[in-house]
C-alpha cells in the first residue's frame, strides 16, 4: 500500500466537501464501517463532484467518462452513527484522463484516501479532454 502524501491529510487541501450519514447497515459484526460502505460514499461524494464539474447536458452524446482505477487507503476505523465529510478534488489532469482525490474524516481525523482515475472516452476509444474540460478540471484542483 502506497502511504497517502501528508497533503491529502488535511480537508483543507481539497476545493469540495460533503458531509454524509453512515448507516446501520454499513457496519460489519466488529461494528466498523466496512470497506463497500467506504467505496459507496467515496463515489457519491465523486458522482458529485463530477456533476459539478461537468454538467450532462453539454457535452457531445458520444463522449463518456468512466472509471478506469480506484484506489482506496484505509487508515482508520470508521465508526456508525457518526457522519463523515468526504473532501475531493482534482489532483492530476493527464490529455484524456483526470485523477480525483479524496478524503474522508470522521471526527477531526482522516480515516481514508481514494484516487479514481476518470477516462474520457468516445466509441469506445480514449479521447484528449477538451479544452473546456480542462478549463473546469483547473478549478478544482487541489492544494497538493
Amino acid at each position: 500500500m502506497t502511504r497517502p502524501e501528508p497533503w491529502q491529510l488535511v480537508a483543507e487541501n481539497y476545493p469540495v466537501s460533503v458531509v454524509m450519514q453512515t448507516r446501520f447497515q454499513d457496519i460489519d459484526p466488529n461494528r466498523h464501517l466496512n470497506n463497500v460502505a467506504f467505496a459507496a460514499l467515496f463515489e457519491n461524494a465523486r458522482v458529485r463532484l463530477n456533476r459539478e464539474l461537468r454538467p450532462w447536458g453539454d457535452r457531445p452524446k458520444n463522449e463518456r467518462s468512466m472509471v478506469a482505477a480506484v484506489t482506496i487507503n484505509y487508515l482508520r476505523e470508521g465508526h456508525y452513527p457518526d457522519d463523515v465529510e468526504v473532501s475531493s478534488g482534482v489532483s492530476k489532469i493527464g490529455r484524456s484522463s483526470y485523477v480525483i482525490a479524496q478524503a474522508m474524516f470522521q471526527n477531526d481525523r482522516c480515516i481514508a484516501t481514494c484516487d479514481s482515475v476518470i477516462v474520457c472516452r468516445t466509441d469506445g476509444e480514449g479521447k484528449p479532454l477538451r479544452a473546456a474540460v480542462v478549463a473546469e478540471l483547473e478549478k478544482m484542483l487541489t492544494k497538493g
